[in-house]
């Protein structure tokens, strides 16, 4: 199944693909050249229809759980005083997603949309922490029963566009798709300090399926 995120550069994608083999058909001679034309062609195609893959996903149940937004790897956890939304001591829990990782992204919590906003910046590499504050990205504020969750889709050096389906008083049901960032990426999920991080450095992670924390009330 492949997610409706990636349509439109499927479409541009698969045509520039028809053009490249029909001229290869008509205008590279027969021989190694033109096998390697196609292997190559080939396995682009599949790289690609890779990366829009949209494999279901259960979520877990429970009130006080956070799921993860994103496939991949947990590079960092760390404590900050987060003060744009939570606007209190904070937990950090970068994920970041390689070009094999499944990107899309789904809601850690329910709740209703509070914050949103997309800001500009580079297109650094996303496993360097610094990322979180350089790289162009949207930061997305969910109150879940009083709880207020950060989280931010994130670019990276190849990534070039996040797609965030989000409004303002919008309803997030934990679990739930809303965007993708496209080729290559990093997720930040911000909780209150208290919160109880269930995952470690080098973990991975699978989203809408595995737990990154409880919350305390």
């Amino acid at each position: 199944m492949l997610t409706k995120y990636g349509n439109d550069v499927l479409w541009k994608f698969f045509a520039i693909e028809l053009v490249a083999i029909i001229c290869t058909v008509f205008f590279v001679p027969e021989g190694p050249v033109k096998d390697g034309i196609y292997l190559l062609l080939a396995v682009v195609a599949a790289f690609v229809l890779n990366f829009f893959r949209n494999p279901k996903r259960t979520p877990p149940q429970g009130n006080d759980i956070v799921i993860s937004p994103a496939d991949g790897k947990v590079v960092e956890i760390k404590e900050y005083f987060e003060d744009e939304y939570l606007h209190a001591d904070a937990v950090q829990v970068s994920i970041f997603m390689s070009p094999l990782d499944v990107h899309v992204n789904r809601f850690p919590v329910s709740g209703t949309i509070e914050h949103f906003c997309e800001i500009q910046g580079g297109f650094g590499p996303a496993f360097e922490h610094k990322s979180s504050e350089r790289n162009y990205r949207t930061h997305i504020g969910v109150v879940h029963d009083g709880q207020k969750v950060l989280f931010k889709q994130i670019s990276g050096a190849i990534a070039r566009r996040i797609v965030a389906e989000i409004s303002i008083g919008q309803t997030a049901v934990a679990g739930a798709e809303f965007g993708m960032i496209k080729f290559g990426s990093r997720m930040d999920v911000i909780l209150a300090k208290n919160s109880e991080i269930l995952v470690r450095l080098g973990e991975r992670v699978i989203a809408g399926e595995s737990i990154l924390a409880k919350l305390k009330y």
